[in-house]
């Protein structure tokens, strides 16, 4: 049981803040319910993106041999081509989450350590990774995906540093 204070302030218990991956400053969405509950649901920016970013992954796919993935900071919010139904809607890896927080473009070469994309995902890793930058924030990730033998090319370092940069300029205005 946790008590509002006399601003209104409430503790999210530290086990549920570790399991939810919600950290100190992440924004949060209040709902409630007719019973009277309150509901604490995390915010995030690039998720009401969601059919837009299944656009922009199909158009991926189509230019490219690999799966398209656009993530928010905890998730796969859509993706297109092989593996996708392994991917939606799961948790990053924690490899992937220290790549995005580098908050540089990341592309995998010959010689590299695979970094999944999922937790749990064994045969899709991370071939190029490209941050999605607004106001200075890491919002999430454009990343193409591939099995551990598969190297990308320059093509798809561009195309997911250009959708990257397309994204965080769309979501500043």
């Amino acid at each position: 049981m946790t008590q509002a204070d006399d601003l209104g302030r409430v503790v999210i218990p530290k086990e549920i803040r570790r399991t939810m991956r919600i950290r100190e400053g992440d924004p949060l969405e209040i709902f409630t319910t007719r019973d009277g509950e309150v509901i604490f649901k995390k915010y995030s920016l690039i998720g009401g993106l969601e059919d837009f970013a299944a656009q922009f992954c199909d158009t991926l796919a189509r230019s490219s041999d690999f799966t398209a993935v656009i993530t928010d900071r905890d998730s796969v919010i859509a993706t297109s081509g092989p593996g996708k139904r392994e991917l939606i809607g799961r948790a990053l890896s924690p490899e992937l989450e220290q790549l995005m927080e580098g908050r540089s473009i990341y592309q995998r070469s010959k010689g590299d350590a695979a970094v999944p994309v999922c937790e749990g995902s064994d045969h899709l890793f991370t071939a190029t990774a490209a941050p999605i930058l607004c106001q200075g924030d890491v919002l999430g990730l454009v990343l193409f995906a591939a099995g551990v033998d598969q190297y990308p090319g320059e093509s798809e370092y561009k195309l997911a540093q250009t959708v990257a940069a397309f994204l965080g300029r769309h979501m500043e205005a």
